[in-house]
């Protein structure tokens, strides 16, 4: 089972303001902000559902490759409405909302990169 996992991003303004409005959309808020005397004066921001933090988002040298990472949604509407913030925040087209049949029947997804060029995804399996 996955505790937690994150990404680091070149531009923690431009990439907060993302994962604020598209996260938002699926329920997520930051939930911690590691203060900067323990990051080495980088910015470090925990996002979750309350009561935990389990994606991070940190500045530094973005991930090589990029990095993909699924957030769960409740259902297709939520997964149009984190589709609709994360461009609105500046994100990418990276595939519209829509079903994946070759993922499986039910499969609804939608794929946006981030700031950074992460592939950010929010999926619906119901």
């Amino acid at each position: 089972m996955i505790d937690h996992t994150g990404v680091l991003v070149s531009d923690p303004g431009k990439s907060r303001l993302f994962y604020e409005r598209a996260l938002g959309a699926l329920g997520y808020a930051i939930l911690m902000e590691i203060p900067k005397e323990f990051t080495g004066g980088k910015v470090v921001l925990g996002y979750g559902v309350a009561p935990k933090a389990d994606f991070w988002m940190a500045e530094g040298t973005p991930n090589q490759p990029r990095v993909h990472v699924a957030f769960r949604a409740d259902n297709p509407a939520q997964v149009d409405e984190f589709y609709r913030a994360a461009l609105a925040a500046g994100g990418r087209d990276n595939g519209p909302p829509g079903p994946r049949p070759h993922y499986h029947e039910k499969y609804y997804g939608a794929f946006v990169l981030d700031p950074d060029g992460h592939n950010i995804e929010a999926v619906c399996h119901g």
